[in-house]
This record gives structure tokens, C-alpha cells and sequence, in this order.
């Protein structure tokens, strides 16, 4: 599906976030492939032998490119070699440095790099280690955040330092329908990322109660927090602002997902049966069982404009098309037509 915003050498300038650990999956990640977009799966934890068989699995439901999102935070060597290995068309990196000398070994591979980054200083960063795509993610963004400057404000700042260098840039945080596509192409970006929209895809590995709850919230229902999976990673996310959530959002810095909370849950993930502790980071998948209502559910200040759960394609069907219609609207709008020449 051809669309605006192509970029990379895909056909429109949609992107799937890697949403983790699994909801970004083979089936939501093909889907958006299959529409012509960029679909990047959420690579399992620092797992070679897992990270392809879900590149595999996708492989057998697109035979379109797509690429991985790794979180380097965390030790990644071995997903990342299995990107190599597999010769994906690119990976997102996120959440700590990826120098110049690394993007080279990417390079070599055929990997091209996208990094997600939160501030200028940190594109600044990119675009020195030579990067294909900077990624500039608001605050107003779900999931884990890493910057404190609302989109709106930054992504300019970023589209100008980039200027005519071969770098593509994507927008990230709050868009969720063809307006913020238009509003983010329309501040210089080739493109945007989308999580919270896909997570109410009819292909997203996410549990059914996620996906309603995601329906029942607006742009004032979500909080900022670091209280999730503080045992492993104390980083700052935006979450649906739930009842459990309003109960726990003060708790205090010594509360955190270990072994003095209660079991809520239990879930199948990569593979491996998981017992979900009160203020896990996990989101509840298909396989979820337990106390649903007091889990995590990441989600952005855009879920407001999420109306309802759609097949993967034609969210992005929409946003293509929809994204076209605004801008012939505004150009009949605003542009001035040329005046017909009277006979003398």
C-alpha cells in the first residue's frame, strides 16, 4: 500500500513500536508488513535462539522486509546477532548508546539502524555514529518514556538538525489517527511509530481485557510513573491510570515488584511459564491468568482517539488514506487556485 511518508524504502512511513515482551509479535508485525508498513518485533531478552524463531515465524507470514526493536538498557549481544545472522532490513535501538563503531558492524550486516532517542543531546549522539533513522519519542508517549519535552516541541528541533543529511526522522508519543500523521509530516517528519493504536489490533499479543480496557480511557487518564518492574529497571513509563493504579501511585520508592508482593498472575511468555508479581512490568497477554484489573497497561495520552479494535492492515489503510484526504483538503483549502484569464 503506497502511501505518504515512504521512507527507507518501504512503502509509507508507518511504523509498528516494539512493543514488549511480546505484545509487537510474528502475526502484528506481518500484518503491518503485509500493509505496507515498517513492523519492528520486540526481541526476546538477550535469547539468539528465540529471537529467530520469532523472526521465522514472521518470515512465514510476510514475504515483505521488517526489522527489531532491542533495548540496550539490558545486556542484547545475542538478539542482536540473530538480527545479524537473519539479515533483518533494520533494528531500533533504544534506551542507551549505540556508537558509531556498532552502527558500522550493523552496516555490514545489511541491518540498517533506527534509534529511538527522547532529547537533542541524544540525536546529536545518532547522527554522529551515522545512523539511517532517528526515531524522537514525546513524552506524551506510552510505554517506557526516556525524554521529558513534549513532541510538539522537539520533533522540529530534531527535523533541524538533521537538515539535508540522509537521515530519516519518525515521530513518536500521542499519534494515533491520520491527523497526528499529517500534524508530524507537516513539523518534517517522514513518518511516524505507533504503539497504543496498535495495541487495539485484532493482531496484537495482548489479552482481550487489555485491548477493552484501552477503549474505556482518554488523554486525561494516564499517568507518567516509574512504579512498574522497579526490581530489574527504574524508568519512567506512562500507564492507564486504572483504579489499582490511582490506589498504588504514591507508593513509595522502597515498593517494588520482588518477592514481598503477591502472586496476581501467571503468564506463558516466550516460551516460559511466568508468575506475575503485584507491580510487574508484564502486560497481560493471551495466555494471562489472575487479577487482570491490577496488571500494567501501558498506554499514551493518544488513547483517547482509539474507538475501536481493527485488523492491523486497516489501521494503516486508514492512516494512508485518511492522511491524503487531509492534505488535499488543505491544499483546496489554503492554496490559492489560479485565476482564469477574462477575454479582453
Amino acid at each position: 500500500m503506497k502511501g505518504c511518508g515512504s521512507i527507507m524504502g518501504f512503502d509509507n512511513g508507518i511504523l509498528l513500536a516494539p512493543m514488549g515482551p511480546d505484545v509487537a509479535g510474528p502475526e502484528l508485525v506481518a500484518a503491518v508488513a503485509n500493509a505496507g508498513g515498517l513492523g519492528l518485533l520486540a526481541s526476546p531478552l538477550n535469547n539468539y535462539e528465540l529471537t529467530v524463531k520469532a523472526i521465522r515465524e514472521t518470515r512465514m507470514l510476510t514475504d515483505k522486509p521488517f526489522g527489531a526493536g532491542v533495548l540496550l538498557h539490558f545486556d542484547n549481544t545475542e538478539s542482536i546477532r540473530a538480527i545479524y545472522d537473519e539479515k533483518l532490513a533494520c533494528m531500533q535501538v533504544y534506551w542507551g548508546d549505540f556508537p558509531k563503531h556498532m552502527v558500522n558492524e550493523a552496516h555490514e550486516h545489511g541491518v540498517k539502524i533506527m534509534h529511538q532517542i527522547g532529547s537533542l543531546k541524544d540525536a546529536e549522539k545518532a547522527i554522529a555514529a551515522g545512523v539511517d533513522c532517528i526515531i524522537v519519542q514525546g513524552m506524551e508517549a506510552g510505554g517506557h518514556v526516556i525524554g521529558q519535552v513534549s513532541l510538539m516541541a522537539l520533533l522540529p528541533r530534531i527535523v533541524d538538525l538533521v537538515k539535508d543529511k540522509d537521515i530519516a526522522v519518525v515521530a513518536a508519543g500521542s499519534i494515533a489517527d491520520a491527523r497526528g500523521y499529517v500534524a508530524a509530516l507537516s513539523l518534517g517528519a517522514n513518518g511516524i511509530c505507533m504503539g497504543t493504536r496498535f495495541l487495539a489490533s485484532k493482531e496484537s499479543y495482548v489479552h482481550d481485557y487489555y485491548k477493552q480496557q484501552i477503549l474505556n480511557y482518554t488523554e486525561a487518564d494516564t499517568d507518567l510513573t516509574d512504579l512498574y518492574l522497579r526490581s530489574i529497571w527504574r524508568a519512567p513509563h506512562r500507564c492507564l491510570n486504572t483504579p489499582f493504579h490511582q490506589q498504588w501511585r504514591d507508593a513509595p520508592n522502597s515498593v517494588q515488584d520482588n518477592e514481598d508482593q503477591p502472586i496476581i498472575g501467571h503468564s506463558i511468555i516466550h516460551e516460559q511459564e511466568r508468575a506475575l508479581r503485584r507491580f510487574t512490568g508484564y502486560v497481560a497477554n493471551p495466555t494471562t491468568r489472575g487479577e487482570l484489573d491490577k496488571m500494567v497497561m501501558y498506554a499514551g495520552q493518544g488513547v483517547g482517539l482509539v474507538k475501536e479494535i481493527l485488523p492491523a492492515g486497516e489501521i494503516v489503510r486508514e492512516l494512508v488514506e485518511g492522511a491524503e484526504a487531509i492534505i488535499k483538503g488543505l491544499a483546496d483549502k489554503y492554496l490559492s487556485k489560479p485565476r482564469s484569464s477574462s477575454a479582453p
